[in-house]
């Protein structure tokens, strides 16, 4: 039985003309060998996986070859080119920096550089992961690697090119490979599968392009795995069961629900993806894909970042037409924001429902009042919970609702306004309390508000109302409303504390000390506000909280300093302290 090789190291590129997807760096090596133009030093860099080591052994190759072809290629006949296919060359040299990264390896490799080469005209060595190099060694390395002998030629390879010294990248030829383009990887998979004798799906291939993330390597060893599980027959199906990727299907019937504005079917689905083991992460991030796939489907300039196979294009485009570029716009937002916020969320699949609602909602016609026309119209998730709100006298209107968002990060500053067309009882318990929290990285976000059943029907527009009114208006009706809050004692002795400061003729701001009395009056911002309008007769007022800089970095008091506040109140203190002969730890 043959021993069995891996489909990387079996199609491993033996010629420029077979190294997939570097087509500027292979030219660029052949012109310099054609010319005779040799450096003394180079630096491949790149990913993982895009033929660096591949590239290098070749260059090695043909440069020591005694009857290159026209195109600059090597013969593979002559005795340099055997002794290297065969592995029996004593010109290139490889080593593995990652394993040989002390100052005595380098001194034993600059030893070797002054023997000159039996066969040949140049001795090649090749140093794989040069940046795992100490840097006694990379010092050590650096006269040798300015001027060597001329015999000797330099190949230096590394995925992590800021770990090299600056010294190391000026004495170098530098060559950025790029990482393989999905249809470059999917026509070289069909190229290793007719070899193999392997059918495949177009779409297969895609999908295995796709998870290989640009590395040649990494797609013939997932294409290798997927070969044993299917038995040669290669699948769109068995890749995705085998890669645990998520089905386009799913994604597709997603943007079906949310065109629809169907949230029920949006969590149905949602639970069907989690159920099969997939991370929420990826369901996000994936989502957010197809956005951007439908996206850059609507334009035909745009069709060449669009990345997948011809059998699935037209589904695509089809959708594309349905989705207008604003939904899609503020779709791929929300799918971002989701992203973000999702390791920092303690529910995270409750953050997930929540940017599926928000989504179902974005495509929904809105029809603004004549009162208030930034008011919008949002649909419950229980279809009959709509016809209990609406009333013969008036229409029922849902104030818009802040996004859903992570409520660990507080803002320096918070706004909370209310619509001037929104009902405002003249007692602060008639209105009920919603707590809102600002989304990570926000500084400054609009709250709006929730009214029960019982206050839809019961709503009546109010007079659009902006009378002046002065500071001292302001802190008395501030001071009026704290003493009818005798249940609410935190708040009740947060706006003790703190006054608000009238800075324009609608804007007051209210400096505090902490984000704990931050919290205390945004959540009750939308009683305060809606006395403060009513018996200010302004319906135009805004709010705004602000944590004082001055507390904001201020440290922690030390039993000195604790003293001395003390002291400074009550001098008996340094008295007792004197008689007694006390000391303060």
């Amino acid at each position: 039985m043959d021993n069995y090789i891996v489909s990387a190291r079996k199609y491993r590129p033996s010629t420029f003309q077979s190294v997939v997807g570097q087509k500027s760096l292979t030219t660029t090596l052949r012109n310099a060998i054609l010319t005779n133009k040799l450096a003394h030093a180079y630096l491949f860099c790149g990913p993982r996986g895009v033929g660096k080591t591949s590239c290098a052994r070749i260059f090695a190759k043909t440069i020591n070859c005694m009857n290159l072809t026209p195109e600059g290629e090597a013969c593979n006949e002559c005795e340099s080119c055997r002794a290297f296919n065969e592995q029996r060359s004593l010109n290139i040299h490889e080593l593995d920096a990652a394993s040989n990264n002390s100052v005595d390896d380098i001194r034993s490799l600059i030893d070797q550089v002054r023997i000159p080469p039996q066969l040949g005209k140049y001795k090649v060595y090749i140093i794989d992961e040069v940046h795992m190099l100490s840097p006694a060694a990379f010092n050590a390395f650096l006269k040798t690697l300015e001027e060597p002998p001329h015999h000797a030629i330099f190949i230096l390879a590394t995925t992590e090119k800021h770990k090299i010294l600056p010294t190391i990248l000026s004495r170098c030829q530098i060559y950025d490979f790029s990482r393989i383009s999905v249809s470059d990887v999917v026509e070289h998979l069909q190229y290793v599968a007719s070899c193999e004798g392997v059918t495949a799906e177009p779409e297969a291939l895609n999908v295995i392009a796709q998870k290989a993330d640009g590395g040649m390597r990494d797609a013939l060893s997932i294409f290798d795995q997927v070969v044993s599980f299917t038995g040669g027959n290669i699948t769109y199906r068995a890749v995705i069961e085998n890669l645990n990727v998520l089905d386009y299907e799913y994604f597709f019937r997603l943007t079906e629900a949310i065109l629809n504005g169907n949230v029920r079917e949006c969590l149905l689905i949602l639970n069907e993806i989690i159920s099969h083991g997939f991370e929420g992460q990826n369901i996000i991030t994936g989502l957010a894909a197809h956005f951007r796939d439908l996206l850059v489907c609507r334009d035909e300039a745009t069709l060449v970042l669009f990345e997948v196979g011809s059998s699935i294009r037209e589904r695509y485009k089809e959708m594309a037409k349905r989705c207008p570029e604003a939904f899609l716009f503020k779709a791929i937002e929300l799918c971002n924001t989701c992203d973000l916020n999702y390791r920092n969320s303690r529910n995270k699949r409750l953050l997930l429902e929540l940017t599926l609602i928000q989504l179902c909602q974005l495509n929904r016609p809105t029809t603004p009042s004549p009162a208030d026309s930034s008011q919008k119209h949002l649909n419950p998730l229980n279809a009959n919970a709509k016809e209990d709100r609406q009333s013969p006298s008036a229409s029922p209107q849902a104030p818009a609702t802040s996004q859903a968002a992570s409520s660990d990060a507080r803002p320096t500053v918070v706004t909370t306004h209310i619509p001037s067309s929104a009902s405002m009882p003249s007692s602060p318990s008639a209105t009920p309390k919603r707590t809102t929290h600002a989304p990570i990285g926000a500084s400054l976000k609009e709250i709006g508000s929730v009214k029960p059943k019982a206050q839809v029907v019961q709503e009546t527009q109010v007079v659009d109302q902006k009378e002046s009114f002065t500071q001292e208006d302001l802190q008395l009706c501030w001071d009026e409303f704290s003493e009818t809050i005798e249940q609410k004692v935190h708040l009740k002795n947060t706006m003790i504390n703190n006054k608000p400061v009238l800075l324009s003729d609608s804007q007051i701001e209210v400096p505090v000390y902490n984000p704990g009395q931050q919290d205390e009056l945004l959540n009750n911002s939308l009683e305060i506000l809606s006395y403060l309008r009513s018996h200010l007769r302004n319906t135009h007022i805004q709010m705004s909280i602000r944590i004082l800089e001055t507390n904001e970095n201020q440290k922690a008091y030390t039993s000195t300093d604790k003293f001395k506040l003390l002291s400074d109140i009550n001098p008996t203190l340094l008295k007792l302290k004197d008689e007694f002969n006390l000391s303060i730890e």
